[in-house]
C-alpha cells in the first residue's frame, strides 16, 4: 500500500499546482516528439486535476542541454507543450523560463483549466544540486499553492524539482502515476504469484550488481541478456571478440555466478546466461551475421555433419560483435516464461533498434520477439505472466510493436527509479512527501 498522501487525499479544488512530470522523451529527425509515451502515462493526473477545477504549471527536465543560451527542440519542452496539447485537447501555454518575470507573467492570474509547461529545468545548474533557493525561486515566479510529484523517471535523484521544492512548506504530494508505479513494483517485489521469473539486461555489472543479487534472493528463473550478458561469458572463460564489456568488472560475475549456483543447489532456481549468441563485424546491419555456439555445439554440429565442426562456430571472432542472444538461448528463456506467473523485464536481449535492410528483419531483434512471445502468449487463453517492464530501451521496443503493450502487465515509465526500488534502496522524490 502506498504509504504517501497522493491528490486524492488533500483539497486540491480550485488550486493552483505545480505537477513535476517526467517529459525526457526523445525527439525526431524535425524536433517533433518521437515517443510519448511519457506524456501519455501522465494524463490521469492532469485530466484529475482539471476535473477540480486546478489551474497547472507543469515542469520537467529533458536530456542534458549543453548550450543554455541557444533554442534546442531536442531538449527544450516546447515541443512538448505541444504533443500535449493535442493529447489533452486544449491549449498548452509554453514560457521559456521556470524562473523571472515571463513564468511570474504566465502563471500569475492563470484561471482554472488552464496550463502552463515551464522551459526545462535543467537550463539551471541549479536544478542537479537541490538547491533550496532555486526551489523557493520556482514557487515564487510561478504563484503555486500545491506541488505534486508524478515523475516516477526522476524521483531516485535528490534534485531541486524533487526533493527541495517539495521542503517549502506547501502541501507535497504525490500524482497518480506515481502512485500506480510504486504500488505494482513493490507488490512483485514482495508478493509476487510464482514463480517469479526476471529478465535482465544493460551494459554494466557495477550498475546491476545490488539488483542482480537481489533477484538472485526472491527470484526463481533469472535470465541475464544484452550487453549485460558479455561479462558473464567472459567469466564464463568464452571470448566476445570486439564486443561490449567490462573485463574489470569479471570478478563481480563471477561472485554473482557464485551466489546463483549456491541458491540452485538447495532450491527450484535457474540463472540463464547466454548458450549462443548471433554476432556481426558492425552494428548498423549492413554486415552478414552468423549463430556462435558457445557451450553445447549444437548449431555447430548440425551445420558441420558429418564433419567435426571448425572452432570458429563455436568462437567469437576479435573483429566480431555480440549484438543478440542466438536462438537457443531465446527459445530457452521463453520456455521459462511459460511457466511463470509473474515476470519482471527490463532490458532488451539484442542491438533492436537497428532495422533491417531491404525488408529484412531486424537482424538483432530475434531474440528479443521469441522471448516476447514467451512473455505474452500466441493467443490470449494461453497461460502468461502478469509482466512489468522497465528500462528505456526495453520500454521503446515494446512501444514500437503494434499491440504489444496492451497485452503486457504495467509498463514502467522508470528505467534507474524503477530499479532502486526493486532493490529496496530510498526513492528521495517518494521519501519527501506527505505521509498519509
Amino acid at each position: 500500500m502506498f504509504s504517501k498522501k497522493t491528490i486524492r487525499d488533500i483539497d486540491i479544488d480550485n488550486k493552483k499546482v505545480l505537477v513535476r512530470v517526467d517529459y525526457n522523451v526523445p525527439a525526431a529527425d524535425d524536433g517533433s516528439i518521437a515517443d510519448d509515451y511519457r506524456i501519455r502515462q501522465s494524463l490521469p493526473t492532469l485530466k484529475y486535476l482539471l476535473e477540480h477545477g486546478c489551474s497547472l504549471v507543469l515542469l520537467s527536465h529533458r536530456g542534458r542541454p549543453e548550450n543554455l543560451n541557444e533554442y534546442d527542440p531536442k531538449t527544450s519542452t516546447k515541443p512538448v507543450a505541444e504533443r500535449l496539447a493535442q493529447l489533452l485537447e486544449r491549449e498548452v501555454k509554453f514560457v521559456s523560463s521556470c524562473v523571472g518575470d515571463e513564468a511570474w507573467a504566465a502563471c500569475e492570474k492563470l484561471k482554472a483549466g488552464e496550463i502552463v509547461m515551464l522551459e526545462n529545468v535543467r537550463y539551471h545548474d541549479e536544478e542537479e544540486q537541490n538547491s533550496h533557493d532555486f526551489a523557493r525561486a520556482i514557487i515564487g515566479s510561478t504563484a503555486v499553492e500545491v506541488i505534486v510529484q508524478d515523475g516516477f523517471g526522476v524521483v531516485h535523484r535528490a534534485h531541486t524539482s524533487t526533493d527541495a521544492i517539495a521542503r517549502q512548506g506547501l502541501p507535497a504530494v504525490a500524482g497518480l502515476l506515481l502512485e500506480r508505479e510504486v504500488d505494482t513494483i513493490t507488490k512483485v517485489m514482495q508478493d509476487p504469484e510464482r514463480p517469479l521469473m526476471v529478465i535482465i539486461g544493460g551494459a554494466k555489472i557495477s550498475d546491476k550488481i545490488e539488483i542482480l543479487e537481489r533477484f538472485i534472493e526472491i527470484a526463481d528463473f533469472v535470465a541475464v541478456v544484452g550487453a549485460l550478458a558479455n561479462t558473464f561469458l567472459l567469466a564464463q572463460g568464452h571470448k566476445v571478440g570486439a564486443s561490449l564489456a567490462e573485463p574489470n568488472d569479471v570478478p563481480i560475475a563471477l561472485g554473482i555466478l557464485e551466489k546463483a549456483h549456491e541458491k540452485a543447489k538447495n532450491n527450484n532456481f535457474t540463472f540463464v546466461v547466454p548458450r549462443d549468441v548471433v554476432v556481426s563485424k558492425t552494428i548498423d546491419g549492413k554486415s552478414q551475421t552468423r549463430i556462435v555456439d558457445l557451450s553445447h555445439n549444437t548449431w555447430a554440429d548440425i551445420s558441420s555433419y558429418p564433419k567435426m565442426p571448425k572452432e570458429s562456430a563455436f568462437t567469437v571472432a576479435d573483429d566480431e560483435m555480440i549484438l543478440d542472444i542466438g536462438p537457443f538461448s531465446a527459445s530457452l528463456i521463453a520456455g521459462g516464461a511459460k511457466l511463470a506467473r509473474t515476470a519482471i523485464w527490463n532490458g532488451t536481449c539484442g542491438v533492436t533498434e537497428t532495422k533491417g535492410l531491404s525488408g529484412a528483419q531486424d537482424p538483432f531483434a530475434h531474440g528479443t520477439k521469441i522471448v516476447v512471445e514467451g512473455l505474452v502468449g500466441e493467443a490470449e487463453e494461453q497461460n502468461h505472466p502478469f509482466v512489468v517492464v522497465g528500462g528505456g530501451d526495453t520500454v521503446s521496443f515494446v512501444e514500437s510493436q503494434d499491440g504489444l503493450r496492451e497485452r503486457l502487465g504495467h509498463v514502467s515509465t522508470g528505467g534507474g527509479a524503477s530499479l532502486d526500488l526493486m532493490a529496496g534502496k530510498d526513492l528521495p522524490g517518494v521519501s519527501v512527501l506527505w505521509d498519509k
